[in-house]
């Protein structure tokens, strides 16, 4: 079966341990902090479970019979890798790309690892069949899952190991034939107060003697000694869906977990304590590109969501046709569609790994260097297209009941585009997609979701075909040299 949004928010009720403000929160499908986000994800399932958009959103699952998400699918083509980026954008323009980590993306990552399981059989044959095992699991009953891949910040300056507190960052404590035992912290949990289960493991290069901290695991988010430390909810500081539109739905929060003494299973375990491996299990397999290749799927998504903010301001504002106008849309459009582009030109240079077909590695990570740049550049120039028009709003909706200021309202919010209140209502959806809190930490995530420039920059460097460049180089060097340009010079 194919899950609904019902099925899912009943999924959450499992006693999961969620501190916020002082306290645990009972039920974060019911509580005003996270429940429009939770209805928010369930809005996709009921998506995808409608008859209509079954061919869409599902395929058929190879062994056993039956559909499931695309959001598993196993690429063998171009055609199906395309196939699949369908599903992926319509999923996402239910959320104009602001759910970062939708249940696609971290699916992604679990089926780019199992494309590369031969990795895995190389390390360990037990751990291998054990992310087999856990893929299946994961695709045949729909989990939705985040991960924790970020040690804690404490002092960069040092390993793992070295930090103050053996298990500031989450290591094992114990080992036994059941399994080992996880003490300790790990972010950014994205999306997991609505998710099922939580990878965890460390994307950041390991030093020797952090072995203890090398882990690959899942774990429910209700699992026993789990405690997830939710930051501040902008939902919950956004009550009225007219004045935040998308803090007040999708707020999709962020947590760091704590494991306290977690006892984790050895068939959830994919790496124990290999160092090496850690970083092999995203680089050796198409796991960092295919998750990544999600996120850009997502953001071309919220970059013509944005585009469309920025001609609204304009229609809204009467300034389209002014030349100066005019030329920062084209500036907009430019960018948007090079993401656009890109995302194409991932698919188009795409190549095999092994019975698969995967985005190419280049064309992804040059989106992320450049991505990294545009998105707080569009965020200035929807600002100075605005003006002042995001700032000078009614305090709230509550000013609407009120005859007195709805008419001065009325009067002082004049569009020659649109009445005043949806002149209103239209800016309440700009300023919170730029320039609220929730608008704010979007910028932020944008800019350091797939790591620090320089850690995208070098995966730029890396996978560049530096060796045809140097070749063309090579051929006009060889071309002429200086014992032929001498000679000519006697011979005159």
């Amino acid at each position: 079966m194919i899950k609904t949004g019902e099925q899912h928010s009943r999924s959450l009720q499992d006693g999961r341990q969620v501190y916020l403000d002082g306290g645990i929160v009972d039920d974060v499908t019911t509580h005003p902090a996270f429940r429009n986000i939770v209805a928010s994800v369930g809005r996709l399932y009921d998506f995808q479970s409608r008859p209509e958009n079954r061919d869409l959103m599902t395929f058929a699952v190879p062994e056993g019979g039956g559909c499931a998400n695309r959001i598993w699918q196993l690429p063998h083509s171009y055609e199906e890798l395309v196939t699949r980026r369908r599903a992926l954008v319509a999923w996402t323009e239910l959320h104009g790309g602001f759910l970062g980590r939708a249940p696609d993306h971290v699916a992604s990552c679990i089926a780019g690892m199992y494309m590369g399981r031969e990795v895995f059989a190389a390390y360990d044959k037990e751990r291998a069949g054990a992310l087999a095992d856990y893929y299946r699991h994961a695709r045949d009953n729909e989990l939705y899952l985040t991960y924790v891949i970020i040690n804690p910040q404490a002092d960069r300056s040092k390993p793992a190991h070295e930090q103050q507190g053996e298990f500031l960052t989450a290591g094992v404590v114990d080992k036994d034939a059941e399994g080992i035992t996880v003490h300790g912290a790990k972010m950014l949990a994205t999306g997991g107060i609505m998710a099922n289960e939580v990878f965890v493991t460390c994307i950041q290069p390991l030093q020797p003697g952090d072995e203890k901290y090398a882990l690959s695991f899942v774990v429910p988010m209700n699992a026993k000694g789990l405690k997830i430390l939710s930051r501040k909810s902008y939902e919950a500081q956004a009550p009225s869906e007219f004045d935040n539109p998308l803090s007040h739905r999708f707020d999709e929060n962020d947590a760091v977990l704590f494991f306290d003494n977690v006892k984790v299973s050895w068939e959830r375990i994919f790496i124990d304590q290999n160092v090496e491996m850690c970083q092999k299990q995203f680089h050796a397999t198409p796991a960092h590109v295919y998750q990544n290749y999600q996120a850009q799927v997502r953001l071309m998504v919220k970059m013509k969501f944005l585009m469309g903010l920025a001609h609204k301001i304009t229609e809204t504002n009467g300034t389209t046709q002014f030349p100066q106008v005019r030329e920062t849309l084209g500036q907009l459009a430019a960018q948007g569609a090079m993401v656009d582009g890109m995302v194409h030109a991932m698919e188009v240079k795409g190549r095999t790994h092994g019975d698969y077909f995967v985005p190419d590695r280049h064309m992804l990570y040059a989106a992320q260097v450049l991505t990294q740049q545009l998105y707080p550049q569009v965020m200035t120039t929807l600002r100075d297209l605005a003006g002042g028009g995001m700032i000078m709003l009614p305090s709230s909706v509550a000013d609407f009941a009120n005859p007195e200021i709805r008419g001065l309202i009325g009067a002082t919010q004049q569009s020659p585009a649109l009445g005043s209140e949806d002149r209103v209502k239209f800016f309440k959806l700009a300023w919170d997609a730029v320039g609220s809190e929730f608008g704010s930490r979007h910028t932020q995530y944008e800019m350091f979701f797939s790591g620090a420039t320089f850690v995208t920059k070098n995966h730029s460097y890396r996978t560049y075909d530096w060796d045809h460049g140097k070749g063309l180089v090579d051929l006009i060097l060889d071309g002429y040299s200086l014992n032929d340009e001498l000679d000519g010079e006697l011979d005159c």
